[in-house]
């Protein structure tokens, strides 16, 4: 779903449009500090706005898309004088292709170089002062390498945060050096570069200091904090600062854990520190040893499984979500059966599972995509069909149970919230009988549960069973 930034607005104005993923939000609260300190202010609506810029996801090409969608339509609707810009991912990696998909865009600028916004904003206007537009503007760097500038630089006065609500999303690095072969990332916005940790804690500290109740701790690969930086438990070492650092934010949630650095002294930490939620995202991608290798993943299961086996050992209430990726090239039926067997074996909490297709320019797109999407579609679904019993069975032995639960709204006598388990958007809510201070976290006693949600009544309501 688009997230849209917006504060009450005088001319120049400008409205921002983000799509993807948190890291996306991460950049686009960027922009917005930028664009705010040059004197610019955020409407209400893209039609009141100078300026729109659509932060744009080309992770894959559903997601392009929808990028393409919004902006075509944003281009179409255009008032007089509007400036439309593509900003991110697919204008990074297609800027060509993209302007041709949307005529009218007056600019793009690409995922590693946002923080220039004011640079292509001077160059706008300096061509509206020319007369009419012609060819759109480009403002993006080359191809990424080891010298090109991160997408996770430090840019002075800007924090790397994006709130919402009473939840943050902070985050500690960008790019991947990771060489997964069916991922575009590393060709999008290039290797791994961490954030100085003195940034992240002046971060956490902010954040604190306005009261967010959950800051979730993201990059491309978390596990990967701090390698480039020449330290070896880089995460664990920072989470440990963390704590330290905000002892009043209740919840940090820990995303994107790659599973062969999900090390001892990583769970030690998760394990020994309240405040670190016992969740954790680690995508798998696959089960099969022979598919791993081709993905370019890491291959040893048995280690996979000694890591599930330690995580619930340390914390026997962790939820452990993971994705898959379903149709990889090369992909038989025995070897997508060792998958079912593994989801049926581990019983996550969360899975989520994604179809396979070619992405231009990584190793996978010089495979044969021998397996038919009918077939991949099938295989989705059938897992998924694995996964939901197990799902339903997981929440059900929380009813009776009490959770502390993240209120997010509420309508006509109910609340909606999180808990523990539950990351936002990907995961389940608590559906809680009762109209419950947006903001704050309260127990919640679950009366209920489905494949994915929880229902509850607030826990003070609920009398203790006579003895």
């Amino acid at each position: 779903m688009p997230a849209f930034f917006c504060l009450m607005s005088k001319s120049p104005s400008f409205y921002i449009v983000s799509l993807g993923c948190p890291k996306n939000l991460v950049d686009s609260a960027g922009l917005a500090t930028l664009l705010g300190g040059a004197g610019y202010t955020a409407a209400d609506t893209p039609e009141e706005a100078d300026l729109v810029v659509v932060n744009t996801c080309g992770f894959i090409e559903p997601a392009r898309e929808e990028s393409r969608a919004v902006l075509q339509e944003l281009a179409q609707a255009r008032k007089r004088g509007q400036q439309v810009v593509a900003a991110g991912c697919y204008a990074q990696r297609y800027p060509q292709a993209l302007a041709q998909a949307v005529p009218g865009l007056d600019g793009l600028i690409g995922t590693r170089h946002w923080m220039e916004i004011l640079a292509l904003v001077a160059r706008l206007e300096e061509r509206r002062a020319r007369g009419p537009r012609r060819e759109p503007v480009y403002h993006l760097p080359g191809t990424p390498g080891p010298d090109a500038p991160a997408a996770g630089r430090q840019v002075p006065g800007v924090r790397r945060v994006a709130a919402q609500g009473a939840s943050a999303y902070l985050q500690l690095a960008d790019g991947c050096s990771r060489t997964c072969a069916f991922c575009a990332i590393p060709l999008i916005k290039g290797p791994a570069a961490s954030r100085p940790p003195e940034a992240i804690l002046a971060d956490t500290a902010w954040l604190a200091e306005h009261g967010v109740q959950e800051i979730i701790l993201i990059a491309q690969d978390t596990t990967a904090y701090g390698r480039d930086l020449g330290v070896r438990e880089g995460l664990a070492e920072l989470l440990a600062r963390l704590v330290g650092a905000a002892p009043q934010v209740p919840w940090l949630r820990l995303m994107y854990a790659y599973p062969d650095r999900v090390t001892v002294r990583l769970i030690e930490t998760m394990a020994r520190c309240p405040q670190i939620l016992p969740y954790l995202d680690v995508p798998l991608q696959h089960a099969h040893p022979d598919v791993l290798r081709r993905m370019g993943r890491p291959a040893n299961v048995e280690r996979v499984r000694r890591t599930i086996e330690r995580l619930r050992a340390a914390m026997p209430e962790i939820a452990i979500r993971t994705t898959f990726l379903v149709g990889y090239p090369g992909e038989t039926e025995a070897e997508f059966q060792a998958l079912l067997d593994l989801v049926a074996e581990m019983a996550f909490d969360r899975v989520g599972v994604f179809t396979y297709s070619h992405e231009e320019g990584t190793p996978a797109a010089r495979l044969a995509d021998d397996v038919p999407p009918e077939v991949k579609e099938e295989r989705r679904a059938r897992l998924m069909e694995v996964q939901q019993p197990i799902s339903l069975a997981r929440n059900q032995a929380l009813v009776g149970q009490t959770l502390d639960v993240l209120v997010e709204g509420q309508e006509e006598g109910l609340s909606v919230g999180r808990s523990y388990r539950d990351a936002p958007e990907i995961d389940g809510l608590v559906l809680v009988q009762a109209e419950l201070p947006v903001g704050e976290i309260v127990p919640v006693r679950v009366t209920g549960a489905l494949e994915y949600d929880l229902f509850g009544l607030p826990a003070a309501s609920v009398r203790p069973p006579e003895s």
